[in-house]
């Protein structure tokens, strides 16, 4: 996740700004990395780094279709890290 945050502040300024957070899914735990903005892909990884899937986002708002169930099966938020910016 390090190395993400890095990224994220290697841009310029999001706006709606970046968030991580963590939740069990799926048996596990995975990290949730929010879209830079309209039509892109929200993220969710592994405790790897390993992308698992992209929940929401996209054209249709539906993400890409992997865990069409992980707004519902999803338990445990914690807020990992937030753009201080």
């Amino acid at each position: 996740m390090k190395a993400r945050i890095a990224e994220v502040l290697a841009e310029r300024k999001r706006n709606p700004i970046t968030r991580i957070l963590r939740y069990d899914y799926e048996g596990r735990k995975v990290y949730y990395i929010s879209a830079p903005c309209c039509d892109q892909y929200s993220n969710v990884y592994d405790t790897q780094g390993k992308l698992i899937c992209q929940p929401d986002g996209g054209i249709t708002g539906k993400g890409d279709g992997k865990c069409p169930d992980f707004d519902k099966r999803k338990t445990n938020e914690k807020l990992v890290w937030q753009d201080p910016r």
